[in-house]
């Protein structure tokens, strides 16, 4: 009862960009298995893999092959938008499965034909002999010949939206949709939450320019700092001239603005540079004037 039922399925045409959307996803599918498949070897030696790797990946699609067109008549991709393959050269309308042999021919053209691709390559792109330069020609040429053809069978499926491969038209294997398609409901909330992100994004990078990132940086460790009494005394500037205010280290070509603190020159040059307005993060004075520091400093002082 079953296969009677899906053998009365009806065909559905499927449109040009769900064939093109289901390729798109079946080389997004298989390069994923290989990045995972890759990852499992990255405690080994390098270029463990390099030797075999059109046989293993090879293995892999076969995997896939098993587990899609062999049980599922469709692709990773396919399944995911509803779609499978029928067998175009079955005289009847309704919905027929592909044939075993379909499917094994199907495998040899895919798999194996990538894999003779990459195998060819690496056989006689080191070979100097004049004989394997004759073969090397032919399979480039035969390589040249299957790509222009399949190019060829691109602008038809343009034309006709049918057949997006040269697999599916040589084998006679035709994509359609397994249920009829419904309207499209088309939600614009993703659409209007883009918006809304690339707007406030483009205010922030017109706003942050304007803003002096700096100074409301040390305005605000200013206010979390308890405020120091200003003195002028050589004992109070002795006591902060062992610590730069503003990076904390030893002061290096020590300078004074004015008040009781001290600041490495070129960390209170280069922030007086950048803010014209600059003031102590400590105390909050403004830059009277840049003096170097006169007190002198035993360097023993600097482990105390």
């Amino acid at each position: 009862m079953a296969s009677s039922v899906g053998n009365e399925k009806s065909v559905n045409p499927v449109l040009r960009i769900s064939h093109l959307d289901a390729l798109e996803l079946n080389k997004a599918l298989e390069q994923l298995v290989w990045s995972q498949f890759t990852n499992c070897f990255h405690g080994f030696k390098p270029g463990v893999l390099a030797h075999f790797e059109p046989e293993v990946k090879a293995f892999l699609w076969l995997i896939l092959w098993r587990f899609t067109i062999y049980s599922k008549n469709a692709t990773v991709g396919q399944a995911i938008l509803n779609i499978q393959y029928k067998n175009n050269l079955s005289q009847t309308e309704k919905y027929q499965p592909l044939s075993k042999h379909q499917k094994l021919w199907y495998l040899i053209f895919t798999v194996g034909g990538r894999w003779l691709e990459e195998r060819c390559y690496d056989l006689f792109s080191n070979r100097q002999l004049q004989s394997f330069c004759k073969i090397k020609h032919c399979v480039n040429f035969g390589a040249g010949l299957l790509k222009l053809c399949g190019l060829l069978n691109f602008l038809i499926f343009l034309q006709k939206g049918t057949f997006a491969t040269l697999t599916e038209r040589i084998l006679g294997i035709r994509s359609v949709f397994c249920k009829p398609q419904s309207v499209r409901q088309v939600g614009f909330e993703y659409m209007n939450r883009e918006l809304l992100w690339h707007g406030f994004a483009e205010f922030l990078i017109y706003l942050l320019p304007l803003i002096n990132v700096q100074k409301l940086k040390l305005k605000i460790s200013s206010w979390c700092s308890p405020i120091a009494g200003l003195s002028n005394s050589e004992n109070t500037l002795a006591a902060h001239c062992k610590e730069c205010s503003l990076c904390g280290e030893w002061p290096t070509m020590p300078h004074t603005i004015g008040c009781s603190h001290v600041f490495c020159y070129y960390c209170i040059k280069s922030n007086y540079l950048l803010d014209m307005y600059f003031t102590c993060p400590k105390c909050g004075s403004e830059v009277h004037s840049l003096q170097p520091l006169k007190y002198k400093i035993e360097m023993t002082e600097l482990h105390a």
